[in-house]
């Protein structure tokens, strides 16, 4: 995201991508689909298959373990803690707002990106009829500091704010420096206390120890930050290291969740070896 609302081109390269990966696998429709999109996933095909034979895993496997944890950590918080408000910051083509109005149909869902990412989410869903009181599309830049598109405005503006959110961002935090995205992270924390039981889920990639795989996620953080004019960060480099820095941003309980202890229980792809991305839960 940038720090002009109205530019979203860059980080959309990949969300076409990530929404052409949904489809491929089954987790999203036609609606969703975009020729762009498509484009994306053939051209990316042998260096994805190059990627898994190399080092046990690719971009397809890490979105899928990601994304379909994610899935059940949502879904879980629904049943089990009754949370019915639901926020998807950067959005993009992700078919989530719609599996979830049908999992679960009372809930309040709004999916929200920069605004001509939101607007090409709105079109689509309208079309379908999906979009109503309770699914709704908004814009949003997480580096606003002030304005309609500001994180607190929008939050306040579609969320009943006596009651819990459930708040969601896929495939965003690694397009920024730490430093950049822990102010994020340090607002969302303040904007989740005042709402108790509130809970964040996202995912980071963490830098690897082995020095053939850092070179090769180096070079690729290195070509998607210049297709995406952002600067690809992996964060950090264990699970404790991410734990702190989450309880130093103001979270008060953080769960960070390894693809390993996944593995037979949900219908996710195996890496070969330590997986290289974990799902972040974290409360206030």
């Amino acid at each position: 995201m940038s720090r002009k609302p109205t530019d979203s081109s860059g980080i959309s390269f990949t969300a076409l991508y990530t929404g052409a990966v949904w489809h491929r696998y089954g987790l999203s429709d036609d609606t969703l689909a975009t020729e762009k999109g498509r484009w994306l996933y053939h051209l990316m095909t042998p260096f994805e298959a190059a990627s898994k034979a190399a080092i046990g895993g690719n971009i397809r496997t890490f979105l899928l373990q990601r994304h379909l944890i994610i899935d059940h950590l949502i879904d879980q918080a629904i049943r089990d803690k009754g949370i019915t408000q639901v926020l998807e910051i950067a959005c993009g083509m992700s078919p989530r707002g719609t599996r979830l109005r049908q999992r679960h149909p009372l809930i309040h869902m709004v999916e929200a990106d920069l605004p001509d990412m939101a607007g090409r989410k709105a079109l689509r869903l309208l079309a379908t009829g999906r979009l109503g009181d309770h699914h709704q599309v908004t814009p949003i830049d997480i580096l606003a500091e002030h304005g309609e598109y500001q994180l607190e405005t929008v939050i306040d503006r579609v969320f009943d704010n006596t009651e819990p959110v459930i708040i969601i961002t896929e495939g965003l935090t690694s397009y920024f420096s730490v430093d950049v995205i822990s102010n994020f992270w340090r607002r969302l924390a303040a904007a989740m206390a005042k709402r108790p039981g509130s809970i964040y889920l996202s995912e980071s990639y963490y830098q690897p120890t082995q020095p053939l795989l850092n070179t090769t996620l180096k070079a690729l953080g290195s070509l998607l930050g210049a297709a995406t004019r952002s600067q690809v960060t992996f964060h950090f480099q264990t699970d404790e290291q991410a734990r702190e820095h989450f309880r130093s941003c103001g979270f008060n309980a953080t769960t960070v969740h390894n693809p390993r202890s996944w593995y037979g229980v949900l219908p996710i792809p195996e890496s070969r070896g330590e997986p290289m991305v974990r799902v972040i839960e974290a409360g206030c």
